[in-house]
């Protein structure tokens, strides 16, 4: 079960514990109604943030996606009123059917909740650069996470939704993204606003983005080898069986092959 807390004036979080599986959410309200910042992963999830989002009694008029991953846009049909955006890559992935079995053993303590008949909403508008989407939000595209993301900047509020590009306290998963490239695009991302709502983990700040980084750029250095990732913030960190799939991840792009890496294969039961 999720909380809402309010980071900003008009500007919600929707945070749940629990890392990897469990992401969080945002709500920007405006003179024309409500924004939503990503949709959750299964119905426990966005059930209730969608109750406690209709709970403002606004319209819903757009809904932004910063990952195509099923932690971000599973729960996209229950905001069906909503323009959807979200980068081209998002676009594309949401046009395609999902693979239920796949993400059942991605997400093994949610396999239950997810589907056969498994569906989202596709994109309605694709960001390419930064512009504002209504009187307080605007979108800022960023990458790393995946080739394509996207946050949203609430300026008024100085906070910033940065979705899937921020994991703080937990292990970030980088099985299609750049993991070079992410911790590159970290600087800029700290410098947008005070306040950091992040995909998993606690609201946080500059400093967590600079851990973050951190761990990236030790994923990289690491060469292939996750025993050779430094100590660091992250050693108290979740999920830190991801590390092989990080480095193994970053070696594979270092050689130009970007093909999946075959620890994320194997845990998928594709291998």
């Amino acid at each position: 079960m999720g909380e809402m807390i309010e980071v900003g004036q008009g500007v919600f979080a929707w945070m749940q514990e629990g890392g990897h599986g469990r992401a969080n959410a945002g709500v920007v309200l405006d003179t024309d109604g409500a924004t939503v910042v990503d949709t959750l992963m299964v119905a426990s999830q966005w059930q209730p943030f969608a109750a406690t989002v209709e709970a403002f009694e606004m319209p819903i008029r757009r809904c932004v996606l910063t990952s195509s991953h099923l932690e971000f846009v599973g729960g996209t049909p229950v905001f069906w009123r909503a323009a959807m955006f979200g980068r081209a890559m998002t676009s594309s992935h949401l046009d395609q059917p999902p693979n239920p079995g796949l993400l059942r053993n991605l997400h093994p303590g949610f396999a239950e909740e997810i589907p056969d008949d498994l569906a989202t909403r596709p994109i309605t508008h694709v960001v390419d650069e930064s512009a504002y989407i209504s009187g307080a939000a605007m979108v800022v595209p960023a990458g790393g996470q995946q080739d394509e993301n996207l946050m949203v900047l609430v300026p008024g509020a100085d906070v910033l939704f940065a979705g899937a590009m921020c994991s703080f306290g937990t292990t970030p998963l980088v099985f299609d993204g750049d993991p070079a490239t992410w911790a590159n695009t970290l600087d800029s991302v700290a410098e947008l606003a005070t306040t950091i709502v992040p995909g998993h983990g606690p609201v946080g700040d500059a400093t967590d983005v600079a851990a973050l980084r951190d761990y990236l750029l030790a994923v990289v250095a690491a060469e292939g080898n996750p025993n050779a990732i430094g100590s660091g913030p992250w050693d108290d960190w979740a999920d830190r069986h991801f590390d092989e799939i990080n480095v193994e991840r970053a070696a594979m792009l270092s050689a130009g092959d970007r093909s999946p890496p075959p620890t994320l294969l194997r845990r998928l039961g594709a291998a």
